[in-house]
C-alpha cells in the first residue's frame, strides 16, 4: 500500500509529552482480509507466549493468526449466535482458548485441532436460576477463585458460577444488577475477588472464597463500557463509559481517583489534525507505569492519548497515532509491547488492529522515511542491549 509522511504534531507539556526528537517511526505493514463478505472484527486476544492470535468474527468464528507473521492457523466454529468474548486459558493449558456466545453457551476449544473440547456450560439446560429450556445470552466470563477452578459469567442481570470440574452450578448472584453484565473478571492478584460490570452503571466486588452473596458493591459511571486493570497490585482499575467518560478507581477503598466527564471532547481538543469519534479501549504500560486512552474516528484512523490520573488530570496530546490501515470503525486493538515474547519486540511489533471493515491490520516499527503514521518511543518495549536485534519483514 501507499503511503505518504505525517508529520508530528508540537507537543504540549501536559501529561509529560515527550519532545518530537523521542519519536520513532513506525508504520502500516500489512492488513488480513478475514472474510470475503461484510463481517466484523469483535475481539483480538494473544496467547500467554505470543505464538498465536484469536480472532473473533461477526460470522460466529473464531480465527487463528501468527501475531508474528499473520500465518493463518486455522478456525474454532460451532457458536450458533455472536460470540461476546473469548480468551486464551492459563500456563496449565495454554493450547485451551475459551469462548462465550449469545446462544447460551460457553465452550472450549483445542487450538492445536481447532476442535471443541467440551461445552463448558450449556444455559439451555440449566434449570437452578433461569428457566428450563429458556436460552440466556452468555456477555463475559472468568475462570479464577482460590484454586481457579471457579467459572463465573455474566447472563443478562444474572453472574452465574460454576465448579468448572464437574460442570456443577455453585451460586447465582440476581439482586447486584438490573441490566447486562457485559464483564466480569478475577482480579489477577486477588483470585478469590471478582469484579463484575453492568450497563446499569454499577461495579460490583465480590469475595468467592466462601459464600459468594449480593453485598459488595463499588458504584461507578452510568452506562458502563469497559473496564480494565493497571498497576501492579492491581488496586486500581480504568472505566470507560457509553457516553464518553474516563474514570480511574481504587476499587480496594472504593474510591474514584479521577474522572473526565466529557473525555471524548478533552482528547479531540488535544488532537490538533483529527477528532476522536469513539474510545476503543485503554492501555496501561507496566514497564512506562503509563495510561493511554485509545480513540478513534470513523475513517478508521486511530490515536493513543496519555492519561494523567493523578490529582486533577489530564489528557494529553496523542503519542502515536494509526492511520492508513483501517477504512470504518475499530472493535479491538491488541498491542504487543508490554506481553511476554520477545521475538515481537526484537522485530519491533507494535500490535494490531481489527474492525468493521473485516481487516486485521499490522503495525510494526520501521526507521523507514515513508511511513503514514508515528509514535512516540515510550510506547515502544527495546530489545535488550546484550541481543542484536534482527530485523523480519515477512510481507
Amino acid at each position: 500500500m501507499e503511503a505518504a509522511d505525517m508529520d508530528v504534531e508540537e507537543q504540549p507539556p501536559s501529561c509529560s509529552n515527550p519532545s518530537p526528537s523521542s519519536y520513532k517511526r513506525f508504520g502500516f505493514k500489512n492488513s488480513i482480509q478475514t472474510n470475503f463478505g461484510d463481517d466484523y472484527v469483535f475481539q483480538i486476544v494473544p496467547k500467554e507466549d505470543c505464538t498465536a492470535m484469536a480472532v473473533s468474527l461477526s460470522t460466529n468464528a473464531v480465527k487463528l493468526y501468527s501475531p508474528v507473521t499473520g500465518q493463518y492457523h486455522g478456525e474454532c466454529r460451532g457458536h450458533s449466535a455472536s460470540i461476546n468474548h473469548i480468551s486464551f486459558s492459563g500456563a496449565s493449558t495454554p493450547h485451551v482458548l475459551h469462548s462465550c456466545s449469545s446462544d447460551g453457551t460457553i465452550r472450549a476449544w483445542d487450538t492445536r485441532s481447532f476442535q471443541e473440547v467440551v461445552p463448558l456450560v450449556s444455559l439451555m439446560y440449566m434449570v437452578s436460576c433461569i428457566t428450563a429450556g429458556n436460552l440466556q445470552e452468555v456477555f463475559s466470563f472468568s475462570l479464577g477463585g482460590s484454586t481457579d477452578n471457579l467459572l463465573a459469567a455474566g447472563c443478562k442481570s444474572q453472574i452465574l458460577f460454576w465448579d468448572w470440574r464437574n460442570k456443577r452450578q455453585v451460586a447465582c448472584l440476581e439482586e447486584s444488577h438490573v441490566d447486562d453484565v457485559t464483564q466480569v473478571h478475577f482480579v489477577p492478584d486477588y483470585r478469590t475477588k471478582l469484579v463484575s460490570a453492568s450497563v446499569d452503571g454499577l461495579i460490583c466486588i465480590f469475595d468467592t472464597d466462601g459464600d459468594i452473596n449480593d453485598e459488595d458493591h463499588l458504584e461507578s459511571e452510568l452506562q458502563l463500557g469497559k473496564w480494565g486493570f493497571l498497576e501492579r497490585g492491581s488496586q486500581k482499575l480504568w472505566c470507560l463509559t457509553h457516553i464518553e467518560t474516563l474514570s480511574v478507581w481504587d476499587w480496594k477503598g472504593a474510591n474514584c481517583e479521577t474522572s473526565f466527564q466529557d473525555a471524548r471532547s478533552f482528547a479531540s481538543d488535544s488532537w490538533r489534525l483529527d477528532h476522536v469519534d469513539y474510545f476503543v479501549d485503554c492501555h496501561y504500560s507496566e514497564e512506562a507505569e503509563r495510561l493511554w486512552v485509545i480513540g478513534g474516528n470513523n475513517a478508521g484512523t486511530l490515536a493513543y492519548f496519555p492519561v494523567n490520573y493523578t490529582g486533577v488530570g489530564a489528557i494529553g496530546s496523542p503519542e502515536a497515532v494509526l492511520g492508513g490501515g483501517h477504512k470504518g470503525v475499530v472493535r479491538s486493538v491488541m498491542p504487543m509491547s508490554g506481553m511476554h515474547g520477545g521475538l515481537a519486540q526484537n522485530q519491533g511489533i507494535f500490535g494490531w488492529t481489527g474492525g468493521e471493515d473485516g481487516r486485521l491490520c499490522f503495525w510494526l516499527s520501521d526507521d523507514s522515511e515513508i511511513n503514514r503514521s508515528w509514535i512516540s518511543s515510550t510506547l515502544i518495549v527495546r530489545a535488550p542491549r546484550t541481543r542484536k536485534k534482527s530485523r523480519h519483514h515477512p510481507y
